[in-house]
C-alpha cells in the first residue's frame, strides 16, 4: 500500500490494479485497501479481472483479459460504465471495441521482464492496432522514458507502465520524465 500510495501521489491517470495470482477474496482486500488509498489522492483505481469485486465495491471501471471479457454477461457489463481490455492483436482490439470497451491496452511493444522470452509485437503492431481501432488505444510492455515518443507517434493515446512504477526511486520523476519525453511529439 505504501507503494501504491507514492504512485498516486505522482499523479497518474490511473492506476489498474492487476493481481491474477490471487483468489477473488485475497484480491477483495487487497482492492479495498487500494481503492482507499488511490481516493486520499483523487486517482482512478481501476480493478483488474474480478468483476464480482468490482460491482462490490460500486467501481464503475474495470479492465479485463480477451477470455473474460468474452464471457461477461451484459448484466456484468451493464453495471460499469468504462470496461477496457488487453489485447494482443489488431482482432481482439476490434473485437473488444464490438464488446463494448471504451478503450484497450496493446501489448507487448517492447521486451520487458514481465514477458522475459516472448518476442516484442513492436511498435508496427501498436501503430496498426492504432489506425484499426475507433476507442483509444494505450501500449504496455517496456515503455519508458526512452521509447514513449515512439507509442505516442504511433498513435497511442498513452501508456500504462508496471515494471518501472514499481522499481523506480520517485514514482513522481519518472511520471515526470514519461510526460515531458511524450509532450517532446507534440501530442499529449
Amino acid at each position: 500500500m505504501e507503494r501504491i500510495g507514492r504512485i498516486a501521489a505522482a499523479g497518474p491517470k490511473a492506476i489498474i490494479l492487476r493481481e491474477k495470482d490471487l483468489s477473488q477474496e485475497e484480491y477483495g482486500t487487497l482492492a479495498e485497501k487500494a481503492v482507499g488509498v488511490c481516493r486520499i489522492y483523487g486517482i482512478e483505481c481501476v480493478l483488474h479481472s474480478f468483476v464480482k469485486v468490482a460491482a462490490g465495491l460500486s467501481m464503475k471501471e474495470i479492465h479485463m483479459p480477451m477470455a473474460a471479457l468474452r464471457a461477461m454477461s451484459a448484466e456484468e457489463k451493464a453495471g460499469f460504465d468504462v470496461i477496457g481490455a488487453s489485447c494482443h492483436s489488431v482482432d481482439e482490439a476490434l473485437e473488444a471495441q464490438e464488446l463494448g470497451c471504451a478503450y484497450v491496452t496493446a501489448g507487448h511493444i517492447f521486451a520487458t521482464d514481465c514477458k522475459r522470452g516472448l518476442e516484442p509485437r513492436g511498435i508496427d503492431f501498436l501503430r496498426e492496432v492504432c489506425e484499426a481501432a475507433e476507442i483509444p488505444v494505450y501500449a504496455i510492455g517496456g515503455i519508458n522514458a526512452g521509447n514513449v515518443r515512439d507509442v505516442k507517434a504511433a498513435g497511442a493515446a498513452g501508456a500504462c507502465i508496471m515494471s518501472g512504477m514499481m522499481t523506480c526511486g520517485d514514482p513522481a520523476e519518472y511520471i515526470a520524465d514519461l510526460r515531458s519525453a511524450a509532450a517532446a511529439t507534440g501530442r499529449k
